[in-house]
């Protein structure tokens, strides 16, 4: 015996057990009406089921432990809220264990009643030392249960990240553009720059931008001033006008650039470093100011990815990937993989939370429409799934499979699992 009392609950639940002849540990006749409902609070693990002791039908809780022992060593004996317990369930009976008033609490022994075969799967899947528990069995799963479990997960993820959100829009009065710019901002980053981003764009407020959306050279200045780049001497003219542009509007608006430092170039091809990536992010307002509102008007994929596309770029940046720093051939517009993951990471998740805020589920559709309109991510995790033969036709079911990967599989959560439930209920 090798398994959780988790796994007890999972056996009562779906009652993966002989029901053939049940007594209690005193010889009683048992039968099970209901099992109850699965308590995730704290109190007795089951509540509200209904059983039936010899002539007489109790309802009430159900407590499930590995041991009858472990009712002591959790106190319950002192606990009123365990009063209620009609049945004891065990998988092995080693005490006897009475209420508070000293009457003995009905225990039933499932030690001889789960089949070997079921607990063998379950080792087989919570005992692997792969993070990826199910590898060998989930190709025997109905796709119509992954999809059905992945549709959970998403939305799962989709309300964690909603609440980032909301957190932040707290934070900021309920000002949805700049939230929407501060998020934004951070994608721009990805994943090696998102801090920095971040932190650049809490140094100066989008409405400042919206002072000089007519002047593009100012809303660069603005851009490049605040994130760090523009405190280095120059020769060239392009950065020296970046540099007395900002001198001015730094003193107007009291900014305070954030350091230079913490930006990273280091590992990265230059069409990703940040420099051009601010340059883009620079264009993007240049183009688009109050990008929330415009996002929020927009239907459809292709609408969307015309908002990131022909951004109107510095040509400077055509020639250099660093300011001093010239070279032949730099690309300036975002690619369409990083298009793509801005409106999976930031639109979708704003559309989503917009939705879920003013329960206005026409934006959580817009939201999941989105997604089902986006093509699959391509990463070491999906990559696993796929490899073993998990369809995953859209950014939805990639989603899906993240959320997945974080909070069942890495935390050997089977047991919580629609998919895991479902392979160990197979034949």
């Amino acid at each position: 015996m090798n398994f959780p009392e988790d796994f007890l609950h999972y056996v009562w639940q779906f009652r993966s057990f002989d029901h053939n002849d049940l007594k209690t540990a005193d010889r009683e006749n048992l039968k099970i009406i209901h099992q109850g409902f699965l308590n995730k609070n704290a109190g007795p693990d089951f509540n509200n089921g209904k059983i039936q002791l010899g002539e007489t039908v109790w309802a009430g809780n159900v407590e499930i432990h590995i041991k009858s022992s472990d009712w002591l060593k959790h106190n319950h004996q002192s606990d009123p809220s365990y009063e209620n317990v009609i049945l004891h369930v065990v998988y092995e009976n080693d005490v006897e264990i009475k209420r508070i008033d000293g009457s003995v609490l009905p225990v039933l022994e499932l030690k001889n009643r789960i089949a070997d075969e079921l607990i063998q799967k379950y080792e087989n899947l919570f005992l692997t030392l792969t993070d990826f528990p199910c590898i060998a069995q989930i190709q025997y799963v109905d796709q119509f249960i992954i999809d059905s479990f992945l549709s959970r997960t998403l939305i799962e993820r989709f309300e964690l990240k909603s609440h980032q959100v909301i957190e932040t829009l707290n934070a900021l009065n309920g000002n949805w553009d700049e939230t929407f710019y501060r998020f934004i901002a951070r994608n721009f980053g990805f994943k090696v720059n998102a801090l920095p981003f971040e932190l650049f764009s809490k140094a100066i407020p989008q409405q400042i931008y919206g002072k000089h959306k007519d002047n593009s050279l100012q809303i660069e200045a603005l851009v490049f001033g605040s994130a760090g780049f523009l405190n280095d001497k120059f020769d060239e003219e392009y950065p020296n006008k970046l540099k007395m542009e900002f001198q001015f509007l730094e003193k107007k608006y009291n900014i305070k650039p954030i350091e230079v430092s913490i930006w990273k170039f280091m590992r990265m091809r230059p069409q990703n470093f940040p420099t051009i990536r601010l340059a883009q992010f620079a264009a993007l307002i240049v183009k688009a100011n109050h990008l929330f509102s415009k996002v929020m008007e927009m239907s459809g994929v292709a609408e969307l990815r015309g908002l990131f596309e022909n951004l109107p770029v510095n040509d400077y940046w055509k020639t250099h990937y660093h300011f001093k720093k010239e070279t032949d051939g730099v690309s300036t517009q975002i690619g369409k993989t990083s298009v793509d993951n801005i409106l999976l990471n930031t639109v979708a998740v704003f559309l989503f939370a917009y939705g879920k805020h003013t329960g206005t589920q026409f934006y959580i559709n817009r939201a999941i429409k989105l997604l089902e309109n986006l093509p699959a991510e391509q990463n070491a995790i999906t990559d696993k799934f796929t490899s073993a033969n998990v369809k995953m036709d859209n950014a939805f079911a990639s989603q899906g499979i993240l959320q997945l990967k974080k909070q069942y599989c890495d935390q050997k959560k089977c047991l919580s699992c629609g998919i895991g439930i479902k392979i160990l209920k197979q034949a």
